[in-house]
């Protein structure tokens, strides 16, 4: 198909934590079977090189870039090597998070600060790095990556990132009204529970073994599975695409029906 067909579309964390696709891996690898000249930009220029090299395998374009999101001059730079590359940004995609353990009262304010610039200020200074471009193109879609965490309790003391999260979403409703009289579309995705690599790292010490993980991720979701990375990545596609075009401002749960289950169901 190619509903990237003519786009640009650069995606910031387009690297993979380990082996396999997690979200903003597949949906760089994704935007660019739809036709896309897709950016990679990861923490880890390895790790984005590796999306890219996966790309150009399948006979797609791109540029490998890294940079660190909480720096405006790292993304200032990254968005002038698209532009002097490829000479437009049609989609901006933002992956980019973390999660560190801690409630209220265990989460140190260091903590809270980091996962506050990584999760939320990155996405602003992004946005604000591109949505000039896009204004002056009349044209451009903003995809978020968000979470379920962020409307709901899912088992876990990340304080931190639920607050992260859920100011996430608000950003992006107000981008999305602010700019949809000039061409610019700006939504959220909020994954579920998934099996990716990111979050094999992220939580793996809560359980005995990755099995035990899997089994017990897997048995939250209504659909008695977890998503991945794909899961995402074709939700983004489809967003940023022009069949989307009367679509923004949305929150859209990927995470087989677990949005609408009780919230006090989920635990560990």
């Amino acid at each position: 198909m190619d509903r990237m067909k003519n786009k640009v579309v650069l995606v910031f964390g387009a690297g993979s934590a380990g082996p396999g696709f997690g979200n903003g891996k597949a949906a760089a690898v994704a935007y660019a079977r739809e036709g896309g000249r897709v950016v990679c930009v990861d923490v880890d220029l390895d790790a984005a090189k590796n999306t890219l090299e996966v790309i150009e395998a399948e006979g797609g374009t791109g540029l490998a870039l890294a940079a660190d999101v909480t720096k405006s001059s790292d993304i200032a730079t990254v968005v002038e090597q698209t532009i002097e590359r490829f000479g437009r940004i049609d989609v901006l995609h933002n992956n980019v998070g973390i999660n560190v353990p801690g409630g209220a009262a265990e989460a140190t304010e260091e903590s809270w600060r980091r996962v506050m610039d990584v999760n939320l200020t990155s996405a602003f200074l992004t946005c604000k790095a591109v949505l000039p471009i896009m204004e002056r193109q009349g044209s451009g879609a903003i995809i978020n990556i968000s979470s379920l965490a962020s409307i709901r309790w899912t088992g876990y003391p990340y304080v931190s990132y639920y607050a992260s999260k859920a100011a996430l979403n608000h950003f992006t409703r107000a981008i999305a009204i602010e700019y949809a009289a000039k061409g610019i579309r700006a939504n959220a995705i909020l994954p579920g529970v998934m099996d990716t690599p990111h979050i094999q790292k992220q939580i793996s010490g809560y359980y005995g073994s990755a099995e035990e993980m899997k089994a017990k991720r897997d048995a939250l979701s209504p659909m008695k599975r977890q998503g991945d990375g794909w899961d995402i990545a074709w939700a983004s596609v489809f967003l940023a695409s022009d069949e989307a075009k009367y679509i923004t401002g949305i929150e859209l749960p990927v995470d087989g029906g677990l949005h609408v289950t009780v919230a006090g169901s989920m635990s560990c």
